[in-house]
């Protein structure tokens, strides 16, 4: 008896999860490889990375979420490269075959040619970056709390986030509760709500993506919060203990010993691998541009889909790297498939934009729904229910949603916890 035919996932993200999820009863073979054993909400990578939320409440094994389904099979692997030729998926130790490929690997950070920066500026993409980041950041009260030259404690309590997209507008908010309200009476020796919180944006706004009232918003929201909000500026050096941005022709030195990148993604670098196998052309960002199908040019046996995905059919420019993107993706990938099979034809894929959110802060955030904008209180509560209602499992919706109520009415972070190898601030 002929095999079925076989459907290879790379990533278990939210646009491989999806893909996966609507075929899970399709009458085909599924195979999803990650390198993790879990599907992350990245969204809320931040509440980890600033103690709002234990790694757990945002994570959700792959298997328990697909076990009820036969034909799909989880692989805990590393994909290194992809034999387009022989449609093998090459593993760090082994292969596997496939009819139909479903690349939905994701990005990693951008540093725009200065990797060198990483080891002084971490991103936040995974929850080893959210857990690291989180010890830097309690890290950095403690050591001022010991520090007794004022300069060198006045550079542990300046922390500067480069990018002033959602993340880097909701990490800088937290960072700002934290300094002003969660730590205020935990130290004798500092006074944390006199920590400087700068946001660096190269750009003339924030939130470059939103409409103009909205950014105002935000930026008025973080100026409550007492954060400091450079735009214009680019950050032109990153050391360990300083980071140099400039605005217009002048220069600035800041002393700051936490610097935290939410500057730029970079796609996979598996996409290489496919480009040359293929022929397939990448951007400046190591992005697939994809037919309207969302497939490679030349091979419809191959899908590209989220971030990793250039798609220019509407308005001509990429579409928005967010959750949003890949989920529609991957379903869109997943019935065409159902539809081949089928011998039916699928309409080319087309993005539906249901808006924009960004937390700002304890009960506040920015809101832009394409028919209707808000700012404030009636837009946190948006943000909250879609957040929710997008976590995978219930048993974490359901976790989430009593530390968010702990919080609001405590404004306590319960999973400000320093973990890793000897946290001492010394060794920072």
């Amino acid at each position: 008896m002929d095999r079925q035919h076989r459907v290879v996932i790379i990533g278990g993200g939210f646009g491989g999860l999806s893909a996966a999820l609507k075929l899970a009863r399709a009458g085909v073979d599924v195979v999803l490889l990650d390198r993790h054993n879990y599907h992350l909400f990245q969204p809320l990578l931040y509440q980890v990375a600033t103690g709002a939320l234990s790694p757990a409440n945002i994570a959700s094994p792959l298997r328990n979420i697909l076990n009820r389904y036969p034909n799909v099979r989880v692989l805990l692997a590393e994909a290194v490269k992809i034999d387009v030729e022989n449609r093998l998926v090459i593993l760090s130790d082994g292969v596997v075959e496939y009819d139909t490929l479903i690349l939905a690997t994701g990005s990693s950070h951008q540093y725009f040619g200065h990797d060198d920066w990483e080891q002084f500026a971490p991103g936040l993409k995974t929850i080893d970056d959210a857990t690291s980041m989180r010890r830097r950041i309690l890290l950095a009260f403690e050591a001022a709390e010991r520090e007794t030259n004022p300069q060198d404690q006045a550079a542990w309590l300046t922390f500067v986030i480069v990018g002033g997209g959602p993340t880097g507008v909701e990490l800088s908010g937290a960072l700002g509760e934290i300094a002003g309200d969660t730590l205020r009476h935990d130290f004798r020796s500092i006074d944390t709500t006199r920590a400087q919180i700068i946001l660096v944006e190269a750009t003339e706004a924030i939130l470059p993506s939103y409409p103009r009232k909205l950014q105002d918003a935000a930026h008025r929201m973080l100026e409550r919060l007492r954060v400091s909000v450079r735009t214009g500026a680019m950050v032109t050096k990153v050391e360990e203990a300083a980071v140099t941005i400039r605005t217009g022709a002048h220069d600035e030195v800041i002393r700051t010993r936490t610097i935290l990148w939410a500057a730029g993604v970079l796609a996979s670098p598996l996409t290489r691998s496919v480009a040359d196998a293929s022929g397939a052309q990448l951007d400046k960002d190591g992005r697939i541009t994809v037919e309207r199908d969302l497939t490679i040019p030349g091979h419809p046996e191959i899908f590209a889909i989220g971030d990793l995905a250039k798609f220019t059919y509407q308005g001509g420019k990429p579409l928005p790297g967010v959750a949003q993107t890949a989920i529609q993706q991957g379903r869109h990938a997943a019935r065409t498939i159902i539809d081949r099979i089928n011998g039916r034809s699928t309409p080319p894929f087309h993005y539906h934009d249901r808006g924009n959110l960004a937390a700002v802060g304890h009960s506040s955030a920015v809101a832009d729904l394409n028919w209707l904008q808000l700012s404030g209180w009636p837009a946190w509560l948006i943000w909250l229910f879609v957040h929710l209602m997008n976590i995978v499992e219930f048993q974490n919706r359901v976790l989430v949603m009593m530390q968010w109520g702990w919080m609001y009415f405590t404004h306590d972070r319960s999973a400000r916890l320093i973990t890793g190898k000897d946290p001492l601030p010394l060794d920072l």
